[in-house]
């Protein structure tokens, strides 16, 4: 029976819904999943759904690695490992602290008797999934998202060489996939958009017909979240002396910097940061509003969204959206049709939108029927993840062939 390794940076993580969502999907099918962590959880509050989730969770060493530490576990793996060493000119130019990961992930996937490395993300989790996989004999897949793909800090061979050893790759817009094949030609052809999707018996539609005059983001705080422009599109609001509340849910870095806007545009009565919440709380913020505002940016690094879970979900649950032309956004948020579309970094075209939205409980449904469509033929978990599971078999068997033709 297949058994899937998930080879994640940190496990768990509040924004990271959709890996949960993901794992949770394949184990109601059936699948064997292990999950492997490169380092320890960083985040204060988590996600109630990370409790239904069964496969064991095993934390690879991270801090306080040492040199006896280091050889210790490469004499270990050099006996378990066949070819170990004659493998060891692949960790070339490899950060010691991943190569010492891979290395120990490869010994205990052998012993475990995982037959599929999978990771999130094209960054470390990659880089220790790649090197385990090798040294192993154990294919590997992973999903690229956005930072990886899109920051100055990505390096170009370094993300070509991942997607050429890996057995398939996972992306998570069409976008994303026109990019990766433009950059990087021949290598991306084995490159597949799958879209993260939602488990739509916990995100129920219901008609924004009469709801209050409520405006909710959802999000990190973050650069390329833009949440300071929504912020300056409800100070244009409440000049036009529009009636409305704005709560933006999650917390980060710029948090401090958002409060003090908040309070110098005198907005402290109509605008609050509500903080991390549990994914029901969310839920319920999303749904009881009037319009869900996503006015995200190409930050100066770089960095964006590829396609945000937290839009789909406001999408199901039957709240218009306002968003931006970001990476895979325009798959989803057709203006007009299923949301109203902005430029980036404006703020009176956004608080226009939202004022439309606001003002017009019929436009609202118009667009909420047609998101929640739109959400139900491509964005259903169950299905997304049955095409992801093919690309996990067909892997095993091609490295089965291997192994039959090599004996």
């Amino acid at each position: 029976m297949p058994r899937i390794a998930y080879v994640l940076k940190r496990y768990p993580r509040y924004s990271e819904t959709f890996v949960v969502n993901e794992i949770l999907a394949h184990e109601a099918a059936g699948l064997d999943i292990r999950i492997y962590s490169l380092r320890p959880p960083g985040d204060t509050h988590f996600q109630d759904i990370i409790s239904q989730v069964r496969a064991p969770v095993t934390y690879l060493p991270f801090h306080g690695i040492n040199t006896l530490n280091f050889w210790q576990a490469f004499q270990e793996s050099g006996k378990a490992l066949p070819d170990f060493w004659e493998k060891m000119n692949a960790a070339k130019g490899v950060d010691h602290k991943d190569m010492l990961q891979a290395v120990l992930l490869a010994k205990l996937a052998k012993q475990e008797g995982i037959t599929h490395f999978h990771a999130h993300f094209a960054t470390s989790a990659t880089t220790v999934a790649r090197l385990a996989g090798y040294f192993a004999d154990i294919p590997y897949t992973f999903t690229a998202h956005a930072k990886d793909i899109f920051h100055n800090s990505v390096c170009p061979l370094d993300l070509e060489q991942k997607i050429t050893d890996a057995e398939g790759v996972v992306t998570v817009s069409d976008f994303n996939v026109s990019y990766l094949k433009m950059t990087y030609g021949a290598a991306s052809e084995k490159v597949q958009r799958i879209y993260n999707g939602l488990q739509l018996k916990k995100f129920q539609y219901s008609s924004p017909a009469e709801r209050p005059p409520r405006i909710v983001a959802v999000g990190r705080m973050v650069e390329k979240k833009e949440f300071s422009v929504l912020i300056d599109a409800c100070r244009i609001l409440s000049k036009r002396g529009i009636d409305f509340q704005c709560h933006i849910v999650g917390s980060g870095e710029l948090e401090h910097s958002l409060r003090e806007q908040i309070a110098a545009l005198n907005l402290r009565e109509e605008v609050r940061i509500m903080g991390p919440l549990p994914q029901k709380e969310v839920i319920d913020h999303i749904q009881s509003a009037a319009v869900f505002a996503a006015p995200f940016i190409i930050g100066e690094d770089g960095n964006r969204d590829g396609l945000p879970t937290t839009l789909l979900e406001a999408m199901a649950l039957g709240t218009p959206c306002v968003s931006t032309d970001v990476t895979g956004i325009p798959e989803i948020l057709k203006d007009g049709k299923t949301g109203l579309m902005v430029p980036q970094h404006q703020a009176k075209p956004l608080a226009d939108a939202i004022e439309v939205l606001l003002s017009s409980p019929s436009e609202r449904v118009r667009l909420a029927k047609a998101a929640r469509l739109l959400i139900e033929q491509h964005f259903q978990i169950d299905q997304n993840t049955l095409v992801q599971r093919g690309l996990f078999q067909s892997s095993a068997q091609g490295a089965a062939a291997v192994c039959r033709v090599a004996g």
